[in-house]
């Protein structure tokens, strides 16, 4: 089982494929195994790496609380286990935040990182108004609304059960993860880290608008932006065809090793 060390914590990761690194962190309902759908359609390209947090999934759970300003550390501790360069670190919802803050710490290993569904933690005060603004009408949504649409939800209530119990074998929560925003990069040290930036969201995210998502992106010059119509926050479980669509393609095209770059 492989397991990579994180200051004493154990983190519990796997390696699937051969090819270019991409990198999977989970949001707060999710583990390693929540990416099966792009596992199995991305391993024949690419090396899919999936990790659990701290507190999640078969990583250590022990610990009497958690912080989230551990988490970015864990991913770290996984890049350097398997000694991963040129790396595009992949982030769903609030799990974007460890990866963008992973990646700033290794640069050296991640050339990119895409934001799914998320600002990633920016810090930025025009940002922060508009995501606040966002979360504050997603709240008024049941947890499931906000996460997969209602059609999903009635024609494949397999799907959307499975997608409940992922949660179930997590001891960690959303506030536990909440306070990994706090001194969030500003865009000039994203720019000056040389890794690259997309932001990936969907149409149809009831918890940060494309409106937000594309202001991001317009703030951070050098940034992506891939929008998928009709997709809900939590794309990469309801659509995955156009999800992994869009991974693929931004690990063939966004991402170039430091040292051969102009």
């Amino acid at each position: 089982m492989p397991i990579a060390d994180s200051d004493g914590t154990s983190i519990y990761y796997e390696r699937h494929g051969s090819g270019p690194a991409i990198l999977f962190v989970h949001g707060s309902g999710g583990h390693h195994a929540a990416w099966w759908q792009q596992v199995a359609s991305l391993r024949e390209e690419f090396t899919v790496v999936t990790v659990d947090l701290r507190g999640f999934g078969k990583s250590d759970s022990s610990m009497p609380e958690f912080d989230g300003q551990d988490f970015p550390g864990d991913v770290v501790a996984v890049l350097d286990q398997e000694d991963l360069t040129d790396v595009m670190l992949v982030g769903q919802s609030i799990g974007s935040v460890a990866a963008l803050r992973a990646g700033l710490l290794r640069s050296e290993r991640v050339g990119s990182v895409v934001l799914g569904h998320s600002l990633g933690g920016i810090s930025h005060p025009e940002l922060k108004e508009l995501a606040a603004a966002d979360r504050a009408e997603a709240v008024k949504l049941p947890v499931i609304d906000r996460l997969l649409t209602k059609p999903f939800q009635q024609e494949r209530a397999d799907l959307t059960f499975l997608f409940q119990q992922m949660g179930t074998f997590n001891v960690a929560r959303m506030q536990d993860l909440r306070n990994l925003d706090t001194n969030g990069p500003s865009l000039e040290d994203i720019q000056s880290s040389g890794v690259k930036v997309a932001f990936l969201a969907g149409e149809r995210d009831a918890v940060l608008s494309v409106k937000t998502v594309t202001r991001a992106h317009e703030l951070l010059p050098g940034s992506h932006l891939e929008i998928v119509p009709g997709a809900p926050h939590s794309m990469y479980w309801e659509t995955p065809g156009p999800y992994n669509a869009a991974i693929a393609r931004l690990r063939r095209t966004l991402t170039e090793p430091k040292d051969t770059a102009a």
